[in-house]
């Protein structure tokens, strides 16, 4: 079927000229005949002059004239004849030549055209590959969390779950090496002070939103008379308030999030491959200052050290009684992304 585009368009789709075809330089004279003309006329008429000016013989034989003739016409145009075969034979390669020339042309046309049409087809299909995989990445993210949430939803439903029950496991045992005996005053370690819940102890881990954040510090509050967990609240306002000196920010880490039953490993002492999910921050610049600041300031390292060890005896009580979804919340503070950083930094996770 012929193609009926305008030749703007077909060098458009293809990339190659039409007028490298078109332009052919057979038919017209060229400098190679303009010079076979004059070498042909200079010799023609040398070649008469020759013949006109010389004196023959009286004696020459009659027999002889149609042989001499012979000679003398093959001495005249023979190399007239010459002349032209050599014209000929270099018309023949110029033409050559320019075909070659336009051959080569239109190749590397269609090499640029495929090579453009690939680049601009890749251009377009990586950034949508590549939204895709983020895609798929945050979806499987999310997942874990609607599984945990789906589980305490569940249990919501079943009764299982209490808003009011404590978060610690065991609220009257103070963490291991801290413990601390009943004061002989009529009154227990914590003064009489309903035991934090659940809803309390993972909001003031998660420290007041801001100075309108009414419910964080009141939680906070409760937190901090709470005998055991105030322990850990102030560890980690100390490792927060050393973190911001270097501009590291627990908002602007947004950290691989471990399945509930990973932070119950860790929370029942199991430790390296089987932890190694919880240390999901993976922001170069956050982890390389912080394993700097281990690294040149003991003051910074001993706090760090004294955070990790507080949070890892009081969620060991937290998980005898949280359900997926409050560790799942838990694991979402900014108490909780300090720990990850921090751990990571110093290999308790593997």
């Amino acid at each position: 079927m012929p193609d009926r585009r305008s030749e703007p368009e077909r060098t458009r789709a293809t990339g190659i000229d039409p007028g490298i075809f078109a332009r052919q330089g057979g038919h017209g004279i060229t400098s190679t005949e303009i010079i076979a003309l004059v070498l042909s006329i200079l010799w023609i008429a040398g070649a008469g002059l020759f013949f006109l000016l010389r004196n023959p013989g009286k004696d020459g034989a009659p027999g002889l004239d149609a042989l001499a003739l012979v000679i003398t016409l093959m001495a005249i145009f023979l190399p007239v004849a010459v002349i032209w075969v050599a014209a000929a034979v270099a018309r023949s390669a110029r033409i050559m030549r320019e075909e070659a020339a336009r051959l080569q042309a239109a190749i590397d046309a269609m090499r640029h055209t495929y090579l453009s049409h690939l680049q601009n087809a890749g251009h377009t299909v990586k950034p949508s590959v590549e939204a895709k995989l983020r895609q798929i990445a945050a979806a499987q993210k999310q997942t874990e969390s609607a599984i945990a949430t789906f589980t305490s939803q569940r249990e919501r439903l079943a009764g299982t779950a209490d808003e009011t029950r404590p978060a610690l496991g065991n609220p009257e045992a103070a963490p291991e090496g801290d413990a601390q005996p009943a004061l002989a005053l009529g009154t227990a370690s914590g003064g009489g002070i309903p035991p934090l819940s659940v809803e309390e102890f993972i909001r003031a881990l998660n420290f007041p939103e801001d100075v309108d954040d009414k419910e964080g510090f009141a939680a906070l509050r409760r937190a901090l008379r709470d005998p055991q967990v105030s322990r850990l609240v102030r560890a980690a306002q100390d490792v927060l308030t050393l973190l911001s000196q270097d501009g590291i920010y627990m908002d602007d880490l947004t950290p691989d999030r471990a399945r509930p039953e990973i932070w119950r490993k860790f929370a029942r002492g199991e430790r390296s491959q089987a932890i190694s999910a919880l240390g999901g921050v993976h922001d170069r610049s956050s982890l390389a200052l912080t394993a700097g600041r281990m690294r040149q300031d003991p003051v910074f390292r001993d706090t760090a050290h004294h955070f990790l060890r507080m949070f890892d005896q009081i969620f060991a009580g937290f998980e005898t009684n949280a359900s997926d979804m409050d560790i799942a919340l838990l694991a979402d503070t900014r108490t909780a992304r300090a720990f990850m950083l921090l751990g990571r930094v110093a290999g308790t996770f593997h």
